[in-house]
């Protein structure tokens, strides 16, 4: 009897020593404040993921997360992908840095690093062998290298049998600041003979569109890593929660987007037929197909002003510091007049499209103003009035907060023939001068020289009052040029659930 108390109070003590043992969900370790330490210190690699039950980003993860952990799982990887409930554990939630759902963080051999893959099984894969592994895996046979190919939907393989040379080093250069796809290296005679590969050869090999794509250009890093990234993508990309990052993040800045349904079988009809068209203009236009059925993709229908007659329909836009937007004459999807479309404007022969209401006949009935597109010069810019124009967004929570305090605004200085308060809904109408990133954004359009002076104030009546009473004396801020891409896409971008709303938007 003695005895078997004694084995209990040693295993309470070894518990004690070693913290909780974690349990598992579909693969995944169960990470709690009372085994955290114990299970990320004493394995080589593991990734944590901090959720929230209720983040929607987070359930969308999960089937992911669980399929990338039970593959290395058959692997026999000695890579661990854990989870730790971030509303339960917010000691170890705080201790992390996480502000926003889902965070990902990697523990490898004692050091933290954030996660930047993808949210796709695959790539998650992909991420943590490229962390974990040399930058190139070795493939020795063909049977290896087919392997290698069979796990991945994109995969690069270099052909060197020279490592010192220059191009195989460049190879390898890339190949370890590329995370988002695997790479392999050989020097085979089998496997050359296998993929008909040329020594000192670079081949991208991907399970659609060509199938393969060779590197033909200069032994130079750059050209290579644009080559990659280039090819990696399909001929027509559709926009989803995983492919956002790499289009708006990627290296090339002209889309043409095509609003397409799928229940009607327009991915079918318009997006295939156009993909020789994408072929000829892969390094210079990305060619995005959008799912208009999808409820979430509403508000960049909305940002376009695309009205659902006008589905199917393409834009094309061209990303820098500013967002230039381009709408086809005629709703017409046809190569030929795709192909067109596009020439002209790499010819430099299209005009932006800005988008505006019509003005309201009584637009200047009450005491807050209404400016569109087609007014907004004519009363912004009256040098004989200081001209206050909130520009707000229809749905945006703190312009409804602000909404009855700029009425009262209005109210104040409906008889003052010096002051104007005006608002412009920036969703519905764009300007050419001033572009706006973030809601409400107050401006004020000073009188006499028209320069414009950013509002930064607290959102009270008095504050504004005492703005305009004194003309706007605040210290004025460099115009803003740089344009956001638009509020939707930055979120699917981001992939992340704040923890709280941020102060502005």
């Amino acid at each position: 009897m003695k005895f078997f108390m004694l084995l209990g109070v040693l295993a309470a003590l070894v518990c004690t020593i070693h913290g909780e043992e974690p349990k598992e969900e579909e693969g995944v370790l169960v990470l709690t404040k009372d085994n955290f330490k114990d299970v990320t210190t004493n394995n080589d690699y593991v990734l944590v993921e901090f959720y929230a039950p209720w983040c929607g980003h987070c359930k969308a993860l999960a089937p992911e997360y669980a399929k990338a952990a039970k593959t290395l799982s058959e692997r026999e990887s000695n890579i661990k992908l854990a989870k730790v409930d971030a509303t339960q554990e917010s000691e170890l939630a705080e201790e992390h840095g996480v502000r926003g759902y889902p965070t990902l963080k990697f523990f490898r051999k004692g050091s933290i690093i954030d996660y930047t893959g993808g949210r796709q099984a695959d790539d998650i894969i992909t991420w943590l062998t490229k962390k974990t592994g040399p930058p190139a895996l070795e493939l020795e046979t063909v049977e290896a290298a087919e392997k290698f190919l069979e796990e991945n939907q994109v995969a690069v393989v270099g052909f060197f049998k020279d490592r010192e040379s220059d191009a195989a080093k460049n190879f390898l250069a890339v190949a370890n600041g590329v995370d988002e796809y695997p790479f392999g290296i050989t020097n085979n005679e089998d496997v050359y003979k296998k993929y008909e590969a040329k020594c000192g050869s670079v081949v991208l090999f991907k399970k659609f569109d060509e199938g393969k794509a060779v590197y033909e250009g200069e032994t130079d890093e750059d050209a290579l890593k644009k080559f990659i990234l280039s090819e990696s993508m399909p001929l027509v990309v559709e926009f989803n929660h995983d492919s956002a990052q790499r289009i708006f993040g990627g290296e090339i800045k002209n889309h043409l987007l095509f609003f397409l349904s799928k229940d009607a079988g327009e991915f079918e009809k318009y997006a295939v037929p156009v993909k020789d068209i994408a072929k000829d203009f892969r390094e210079k236009v990305l060619f995005v197909s959008i799912n208009s059925d999808d409820e979430d993709h509403q508000r960049i229908l909305e940002f376009f002003g695309m009205k659902k007659d006008e589905v199917p329909g393409m834009r094309l836009i061209h990303l820098e510091e500013d967002m230039a937007k381009y709408k086809p004459e005629k709703n017409d999807l046809s190569p030929e007049f795709v192909k067109q479309f596009v020439q002209d404007f790499l010819d430099g022969k299209l005009k932006q499209h800005l988008l505006s209401q019509d003005i309201p006949e009584d637009w200047d009935k009450e005491p807050v103003k209404v400016l569109v597109s087609k007014n907004f010069d004519q009363v912004a810019f009256d040098k004989d009035k200081d001209v206050l124009v909130e520009f707000y967004a229809p749905w945006c929570g703190h312009c409804k907060q602000l909404a009855p305090i700029y009425d009262q605004l209005g109210e104040k200085f409906k008889d003052n023939d010096k002051i104007v308060i005006a608002k412009m809904d920036a969703t519905a109408n764009e300007l050419e001068h001033t572009k706006i990133t973030s809601f409400p954004t107050l401006k004020l359009y000073k009188k006499g020289d028209n320069s414009v002076v950013n509002y930064e104030g607290e959102r009270t009546l008095d504050a504004m009052a005492k703005f305009m009473e004194s003309g706007g004396e605040t210290p004025s801020t460099t115009e803003d040029v740089s344009f956001f891409y638009f509020i939707n896409f930055i979120v699917y971008s981001k992939k992340l659930c704040t923890k709280a709303p941020p102060t502005r938007l």
